[in-house]
């Protein structure tokens, strides 16, 4: 495989370019300064990018890591001129010159679509330049802070520190931002499988599932919410039965069986919110008239959720994960089992949930999901709560 990359002087192609090499990889580097390519790198041919049409002859492979970055204070047309007009230039040079595949690095900030900086705003119009580009076959790759022999990013006050004391607390910082090793990224440009995965739109980072620090401060929280609401409010929880109890005929609580981590099955414990004749099904297949009266004020308020506190002392949920589906939602189980978002322990709430996606489109929901995988991390965990205790989302929606 020939692969030729541009941004090779910027934080990670500095690092990414000796890791190939090592590989018997000798890439092609294309920048604005062919001369200070090869001064940084003497092994690798470089070309400038008004030579792109000449000089990609025989590439398999353009990875485009050019960029003006989050940490600049460039202008917005400056952004716009880089991240987004010469992605597609160069795209389309690369498809011209026979290039099979092409790879837009991005970062995990222009996935935030409430962020409005220069850099996130332009990398995903960039990310639809080049995705629209019919004449080659396109991946948007979206990286975290990269850790390699030096750390890059906000992680490169680490490399002040004494190698061990710096990894250790790369790894303690790993819970709270995702990262990813350097040497994950290799598979992109040595193993052509990556292109077989339809999904043009790929995020790589090292899930927290063995990240001891992550997993125990997240259970951590479960059990000191679960705790709280158990000690200070089952007041609260007594009047919501009694109600429930005396406003429809049937028992206050509701148990529904559920998918949980690893495709197994538990059963899931909310407030009755229906009338007892109501069909076992996903809600959003119920009509809005099983909702009882005070059915409707519990949902709309999340309050319905409660006694899933249970399911969190049970190590069945989690405060905030993929919400569980129903055994039935085959399609949804399949697809979050393609996307290894079954890895997870479902939650209460979730990304999903607070962008007010619910499980009417399988496929939507288990795209969101497994984004909630793939940047899985403290403070994402806490921004999802916040939303949620503000109202963000309108819980799981009943048909219309």
């Amino acid at each position: 495989m020939r692969i030729a990359i541009s941004g090779a002087s910027g934080r990670i192609g500095r690092q990414l370019v000796p890791h190939l090499l090592a590989r018997g990889i000798v890439p092609l580097l294309v920048g604005r300064d062919p001369r200070r390519l090869q001064t940084m790198f003497p092994e690798c041919p470089s070309a400038g990018y008004k030579d792109l049409a000449t000089s990609l002859d025989g590439v398999d492979l353009f990875v485009h890591m050019a960029a003006i970055n989050n940490d600049s204070d460039e202008s917005a047309a400056s952004f716009e001129a880089v991240n987004v007009d010469l992605a597609a230039q160069v795209c389309a040079a690369a498809a011209d010159a026979g290039v099979d595949r092409f790879v837009y690095v991005s970062s995990l900030h222009a996935l935030d679509e409430n962020s409005a900086s220069d850099y996130a705003r332009t990398k995903r119009l960039g990310a639809d330049q080049v995705l629209s580009n019919p004449g080659i076959d396109v991946r948007v790759v979206y990286l975290p802070a990269i850790a390699g022999e030096r750390f890059s990013g906000k992680l490169s006050l680490l490399n002040h520190l004494p190698r061990q004391v710096g990894r250790a607390m790369a790894y303690i910082l790993s819970a709270f931002r995702p990262t990813l090793s350097l040497s994950k990224v290799m598979p992109l440009f040595v193993d052509p499988a990556f292109f077989t995965d339809k999904e043009n739109r790929v995020v790589l980072t090292q899930r927290q599932a063995n990240n001891l620090v992550y997993r125990g401060a997240k259970r951590a929280v479960d059990l000191g919410f679960a705790l709280a609401i158990l000690v200070f409010f089952w007041w609260l929880l007594a009047i919501i039965w009694i109600v429930v109890c005396t406003t429809s005929r049937g028992p206050g609580l509701f148990r529904q069986i559920r998918v949980g981590r690893g495709g197994k099955t538990f059963t899931c414990y909310k407030f009755r919110t229906m009338y007892l004749s109501t069909p076992q099904a996903a809600t959003h297949e119920i009509s809005q008239a099983a909702v009882t009266d005070f059915g409707s004020f519990l949902r709309r308020t999340k309050l319905d959720e409660l006694p899933q506190i249970f399911n969190i002392f049970a190590n069945q949920m989690s405060l905030v994960g993929p919400r569980p589906c129903l055994p039935s939602q085959k399609e949804l189980i399949l697809e979050r089992q393609r996307r290894g978002v079954l890895d997870a322990l479902p939650g209460i709430t979730g990304l999903a949930q607070v962008n007010n996606i619910d499980m009417a489109d399988p496929q939507l929901l288990s795209r969101y999901d497994q984004a909630y995988v793939q940047r899985q991390s403290l403070l994402l965990d806490l921004q999802i709560i916040w939303q949620t205790l503000f109202g963000a989302g309108a819980g799981d929606r009943v048909a219309v």
